[in-house]
């Protein structure tokens, strides 16, 4: 039993990092409430009561690996260990530190912390999952071995890039040859198609403009940088490097999103 309650903490804290605070209590409710009914018909019942696609998948994630691995617990204990994972997230969620990050002229008095720097940083801590978005990729030698590494100690990697090929007039370099063979073949990679993209009048089409990385649901890089040599050393370019809070965990979830409804695609 004792092994079966420690598979119900892990899993309701996992649930916590995907789940807000507000909907973890009303999971934690909802097993509370239907802990009489035939598991088949409760399992519907909980999923019912939340409000989106995303939340009902994570916590039916959640039931099933109770159900398979840890069946002996009872719905009271799994309704305490969810509401004690909710708060102990949000309570993590509130400690946010932020960090502004630069490249460019520092005069004197000025200490920032340095583009690469920071996202070396955010790499470097991932322990379970890591996504990095970013239009412009090339001769980033640090960055690429901190991928690799990353994905060694068993970190999952979502690379998502503007484009794996050249579209014509708009880019010069492959993001897969830039970054080679090694990461690429460590890293989940995603696109967006540009038949995906929205269009003005004239037929241009948009562009994946975003730079950021995400380790853990938890630190979050965000700027004006590409991932380039320029960009770390001779551009000006402003960002923030966020620890904790919601905002990291957020944006993960998004990308997640766009993954799963097939705006962003697998190469």
């Amino acid at each position: 039993m004792y092994h079966e309650h420690l598979q119900i903490g892990a899993a309701a804290a996992q649930l916590a990092d995907h789940l807000p605070h507000s909907v973890m209590i009303v999971v934690a409710s909802a097993v509370s409430l239907h802990r009489g009914m035939d598991r088949s018909a409760a399992r519907q019942a909980i999923l019912q009561s939340l409000p989106t696609p995303d939340f009902r998948d994570a916590t039916a994630d959640f039931l099933d690996h109770w159900h398979n691995h840890a069946a002996n617990v009872g719905a009271e204990a799994v309704a305490v260990a969810l509401v004690t994972a909710a708060k102990s997230e949000y309570d993590h969620r509130r400690e946010e530190t932020v960090e502004l990050v630069w490249t460019g002229p520092e005069p004197a008095e000025t200490r920032f912390r340095h583009t690469e720097q920071a996202i070396l940083e955010v790499i470097n801590t991932a322990e379970t999952r890591l996504t990095v978005v970013s239009y412009a990729v090339y001769r980033i030698p640090r960055i690429r071995e901190a991928l690799v590494a990353a994905a060694n100690r068993g970190v999952s990697i979502r690379l998502i890039v503007e484009t794996p090929n050249r579209i014509d007039g708009q880019s010069e370099y492959d993001c897969l040859m830039a970054l080679g063979n090694n990461v690429a073949s460590a890293c989940s990679v995603y696109y967006w198609p540009q038949e995906n993209r929205a269009k003005d009048d004239n037929g241009k089409i948009g562009i994946l403009h975003v730079k950021c990385a995400v380790a853990d649901g938890h630190r979050m890089f965000l700027s004006s940088a590409n991932f380039t040599e320029y960009a770390f050393t001779i551009n000006m370019e402003l960002g923030l490097l966020v620890t904790g809070g919601k905002l990291p965990g957020e944006v993960e979830r998004h990308f997640e999103r766009l993954i799963a409804d097939g705006t962003l695609v697998k190469v």
